[in-house]
């Protein structure tokens, strides 16, 4: 994963993408080739007007379908012999057709903030939906700047959900310079709604301070929206500049939801203009907003929307402004055409003060649930527990719904001059949490894994539905792809040279290690009688699926020796990288043989397959499933975690570790050389220089790969080299820092050394989370394990879980955020922020939750 600016294992789009046919098997139907054709041996005219009408139709239908189907059969074989593989779905039943994804559950999820690239964003789980979101104008130096989407450049000083349950109800809070916005979200589903129900957003706007009169007089201009992706027209109210006879705003009227109505209403004194839009690219409709008012400023000299609208527009945008403070509340109202939908009455029950009173049954029922499900009263004091609850909050609140095609990009063809031959994935949907608001908000594959370790804990039903969702992403030969960028929000976020995936590459595969935990708690009835059932239905429909990703992996990332893998995709002709990086695994820069090869045998892919066979195995025992030929996940399991084979190959007697193997020198460097670029003129360039030969060898660099045999718990706890383990973690001088384990050792040679000219190190010193947390699961487990380092074990799991809590809440307290990471000499938050993807695992360290034994 890559952090601010740096184009690594993240990436950042340009719309495009025309949809495809689905990519499901076309079924073809073979025409009868023994059809009657019928004559007559009468041909007088009266006869003819006898023909029954009824049999002459049906004999039409019967000969077009049949010549139709004629030629489908004849088009079609040819049709999909030419599909790729890459871009064939899996030939299963898909995961989310289980009827426990439907009726009731498929509609309680319908409407959410399911746009998480902004900083309210409101959407259907549909492919081409209704959206509403929030824009505001913000101050700074005396001059206003447009708020829309996440973005560090806008100097936020804290923003994110406080309180968000995943489902029906959500608060978040924003301050931006001298001004606060608390948003709360929330949905009902009465008698008389349509489909998935209403919802209401309240926005109270704040100021504590004097300089926002001072500087604006004031006055706070807040910008809120509907759009329709179907490119349905939208309806104004008339009158729309007086709002208080009438809290109707806009209406319009979809085939999911009905006639729908957008009310506001507010006891304060506001002033409200609109202005309507009609155009298909709905991504950017902050730049139409500022141009509509930059037209208006220069004409007129007011800041106002112009009260104009394009013919049927399908974006209409509402003004409201007020002094502050001040408080509106907006309600959407689905199938209002019918006589029973009692409008005005479902209206009022979602304003003022039932709305206020409905928020707070909610957020004390949000803080029930949490301290049901984490138990943090008695463990922590209370600034920890705000951050606990801000991480699962985000974590809830981030989850997003998208729908587009994944861009594919093939090896090579020489018929195309060499040039790279991308094609499309098929239209799929994707309902996932995400790392980052700002930076990260699609996606990523081994991320959602950690994701899913806390949000299972929360909601199983939410868990499940996500990892349906990705599973059902899965092609014909089992390959999943690692980063989801799906419709044109998402590919607005992300430069086009980025955006396409590489078959032959993977991702490490963390959807095991919540599989594993929920199996586990499957056979351990913590569960319901009604969640054990569905989850037992979701395992077993998923088994096909994940028999082909662990397949994938055993086949495309297999080493040249038994039990060995390695991770694919590494540039073996870089001359830039002073390590090439190894994308795939997710540690990007973190060192591995100096140079990439079939020889190599990556220790972290080796421990992720175990812990993706003893998963397998876990669940084929759960259905009782006979083992296929050459599939005894089992018999796997237990060849990966043979302590004999596992030192054999990858642990130095001399170090006390466990390392990768490979082509390895350490004696790289980058070093500038200069560059003829023309006749006249030279630049200078990073280059790599390799001053000695490689050598097939252990690669002897310290840090979070060498801990993954004690991560997996490979290690015996009556073993030296357990004890080794804890000398490498404990040591100041290797890993150990007071705010958390750091991803490489001081003393590797290329600790915090950059990997390019524009690539700073990333996963070469600083502390990540999600590791930590593994490695703090696997110290919890040695501490009450029989053996004689038990209770260092214990001492160091209690020090380090100490810290790794403390500097979070530390950080969270003086940034008003989480962070990508941690850096290893000041604790303070470096990399992207609003990270609350895996960064919110600092809650299950909180609660001392981890795997199930």
């Amino acid at each position: 994963m890559t952090g601010n600016g740096r184009r690594n294992a993240r990436s950042r789009i340009k719309p495009a993408m025309e949809a495809n046919e689905d990519g499901a098997s076309l079924r073809t139907t073979k025409p009868n080739p023994k059809a009657r054709k019928g004559r007559s041996r009468d041909h007088s005219f009266i006869r003819i007007f006898d023909v029954n009408l009824k049999v002459v139709l049906g004999l039409s239908v019967f000969a077009f379908l049949a010549i139709f189907f004629l030629i489908r059969h004849l088009v079609n074989p040819a049709e999909e012999a030419s599909r790729p593989r890459v871009v064939t779905p899996f030939p299963a039943q898909k995961i989310m057709d289980l009827p426990q994804f439907q009726g009731e559950h498929r509609e309680s999820l319908y409407w959410g903030t399911y746009r998480p690239h902004v900083y309210l964003g409101i959407r259907a789980r549909t492919p081409r939906s209704l959206i509403a979101g929030l824009m505001w104008l913000g101050v700074k130096d005396g001059r206003y700047f447009m708020r829309h989407v996440c973005q560090d450049s806008d100097e936020l000083s804290t923003y994110g959900w406080t309180h968000h349950n995943g489902r029906d109800f959500g608060h978040q809070v924003l301050v931006d310079q001298d001004m606060t916005l608390a948003t709360s979200f929330l949905k009902s589903k009465v008698d008389g709604s349509g489909y998935g129900g209403d919802w209401a957003v309240q926005i109270d706007v704040q100021s504590e301070q004097s300089k926002w009169n001072e500087d604006i007089g004031g006055t706070a201009h807040i910008f809120f929206y509907m759009a329709d992706e179907d490119d349905n027209a939208l309806s104004l109210r008339r009158d729309i500049l007086d709002i208080r006879e009438d809290s109707l705003l806009a209406s319009g009227s979809r085939m999911d939801v009905g006639d729908w109505q957008l009310h506001l209403k507010s006891k304060d004194n506001l002033e409200v203009h609109y202005s309507g839009f009609k155009t298909n690219h709905i991504h950017n409709l902050s730049d139409l907003v500022q141009g509509n008012l930059g037209a208006q400023v220069r004409k007129f000299g007011w800041l106002k929307l112009s009260d104009t609208s394009d013919h049927s527009p399908n974006i209409i945008v509402f003004q409201i402004s007020a002094r502050i403070p001040f408080k509106v509340d907006i309600v959407f109202v689905s199938e209002t055409g019918l006589q029973s939908s009692r409008v005005e009455e479902r209206v009022s029950s979602l304003t003022g003060t039932f709305l206020t009173d409905q928020l707070k049954v909610k957020q004390r029922e949000f803080d029930a649930k949490f301290e049901k499900s984490f138990n943090l009263a008695d463990k922590l004091d209370s600034e920890s527990v705000i951050v606990g609850k801000a991480a699962v909050g985000n974590l809830l609140g981030g989850i997003g719904y998208s729908y587009g095609q994944s861009k594919i990009s093939l090896p090579r063809d020489p018929h195309l001059g060499g040039l790279d031959n991308v094609i499309s994935y098929w239209p799929a949907e994707l309902y996932t949490a995400v790392p980052s608001r700002p930076f990260f908000p699609r996606g990523f594959l081994w991320d959602e894994g950690f994701h899913q370790l806390l949000i299972w804990r929360w909601d199983i039903h939410i868990c499940l539905d996500i990892i349906g969702h990705w599973l059902d992403l899965m092609n014909v030969d089992g390959w999943i792809p690692r980063e989801q960028i799906l419709g044109a929000e998402a590919l607005s976020k992300v430069p086009e040279e980025f955006v396409p995936q590489h078959p032959t590459n993977g991702n490490p595969p963390t959807l095991f290690l919540v599989l594993r935990d929920i199996v586990r708690s499957l056979k351990k009835n913590k569960f319901t009688a009604t969640e054990s059932n569905e989850v037992s239905s979701f395992l077993e429909r998923a088994f096909v699926r994940l028999e082909a990703w662990f397949q994938w992996f055993n086949t495309t990332q297999s080493g040249n020796d038994k039990t060995s893998y390695y991770w694919h995709g590494r540039d073996i002709t870089t001359t830039r990288e002073l390590n090439p990086k190894t994308l795939s695994s997710g540690l990007d820069d973190y060192p591995r043989g100096s140079h990439p090869g079939e020889d190599e045998r990556h220790l972290d892919l080796r421990c992720w397959m175990y812990l993706a066979a003893e998963c397998m195995h876990s669940i084929a025992e759960l259905f009782d499933k006979d083992n296929k030929p050459g599939r005894d996940y089992g018999a796997t399991a237990k060849l990966l975690s043979d302590f004999e084979i596992l030192n054999q190959m990858h642990f130095d007697d001399a170090y006390g570790a466990y390392f990768d193997f490979g082509n390895h020198t350490e004696k790289v460097r980058l070093s500038w050389k200069e560059k003829k670029i023309g006749d006249n003129h030279a630049t200078r360039e990073l280059v790599r220089e390799v001053l000695e030969r490689p050598q097939l060898r252990l690669v002897p660099h310290v840090g979070y790969v060498s801990l993954f045999p004690f991560i997996g718990r490979l290690i015996p706890p009556g073993s030296w080299i357990l004890e080794k383990q804890l000398d490498l973690i404990s040591n100041q001088s290797i890993l150990w820092t007071d705010y958390g384990l750091r991803s490489l050792a001081k003393t590797s040679s290329v600790y915090m050394k950059r990997n390019t000219e524009h690539d700073p190190p990333y996963w070469r010193g600083p502390i990540w989370m999600n590791v930590n947390y593994m490695i703090l699961s696997a110290l919890h487990h040695y501490s009450k394990e029989d053996g004689p380092y038990r209770d260092r074990a214990r001492a160091t799991y209690d020090e380090l879980r100490s810290n790794l809590i403390r500097n979070v809440v530390r950080n969270r307290r003086q940034t008003g955020f989480l962070w990508e990471q941690y850096d290893q000499k000041n604790g303070k938050g470096k990399g992207a922020r609003l990270f609350t993807g895996w960064t919110s695992l600092v809650l299950l360290m909180m609660a001392e939750a981890y795997e199930e034994s």
